[in-house]
């Protein structure tokens, strides 16, 4: 049986989803784009910085379903201009130093409210 998991740290779903479902010992988290969960408001305006609060907002869902960062298998990373690929991996290592997960980084026409990035994910227990 699949669980929802919801996390007040992390921003409400703006649609129809879950922020990220429990199926067995796997956890796959909704993407995240930088709003402040308290506000509902769009942090920063340059990649880096919002890449810093979608990576926030990515662990706290996380923290809620109790898995961590070393728990993240896959992400794909949904940026609306390549030439910001190096900004997010700056503070995407921070978070990923050690268990660097495959990942996918695609450009994209637009994102939800105009943002610069959205990050997704797929965590795996490891007991």
């Amino acid at each position: 049986m699949n669980e929802a998991v919801q996390s007040n740290r992390a921003p409400a779903p703006i649609g129809p989803y879950s922020q990220a479902i429990i199926a067995g010992n796997e956890l796959f988290c909704s993407g995240q784009i930088p709003l402040d969960p308290a506000s509902g408001e769009i942090v920063g305006h340059d990649a880096k910085t919002q890449t810093r609060q979608v990576l926030a907002n990515l662990q706290a869902v996380l923290a809620a379903a109790n898995f961590s960062p070393a728990d993240v298998v896959k992400t794909t990373i949904y940026l609306i201009d390549i030439n910001d690929f190096a900004a997010v991996n700056t503070e995407y290592e921070k978070i990923f130093e050690v268990s660097k997960p495959a990942r996918s980084t695609v450009a994209v026409a637009a994102l939800p409210r105009g943002v610069r990035v959205e990050i997704d994910a797929i965590a795996k227990r490891q007991h």
